[in-house]
């Protein structure tokens, strides 16, 4: 299954050659957060008010060395992915860019929209 994690392109700049990510999620919540693509319109307005380039890592969760554990932590209703431990970077299949249009709301790229496709193919 393919997981997102949305994050600065500057911050991926910086650790994009390097073994591991997470550092700074590890020390702060334990875990680093992700969404699935399916929800991930749902999470996307958190980024609204960030001016900065940013990315969405396509992570394989078949290929992640720490455990991801499904957890609805807020009783909002729905369960997000988190891996507990540092991010294998190898586990990075794709990254792209985190579009907006005019107001700073997602877009979906022609790439996020064919993983989009396979995934509801895959859960059909």
């Amino acid at each position: 299954m393919i997981i997102l994690h949305c994050l600065l392109e500057s911050t991926w700049n910086t650790y994009k050659n390097k073994d591991l990510y997470g550092e700074n999620y590890m020390n702060t919540d334990g875990f680093i957060h992700c969404s699935d693509i399916y929800t991930f319109h749902g999470v996307a307005p958190n980024f609204k008010n960030i001016t900065e380039p940013m990315v969405l890592l396509c992570i394989d969760t078949e290929k992640v060395n720490p455990t991801v554990k499904w957890e609805d932590l807020y009783n909002e209703g729905t369960e997000y992915p988190h891996i507990y431990g540092m991010l294998n970077l190898d586990a990075v299949i794709d990254v792209l860019p985190f579009l907006r249009d005019e107001n700073n709301d997602l877009l979906l790229n022609f790439k996020l929209q064919q993983i989009l496709f396979e995934w509801i193919k895959q859960k059909l």
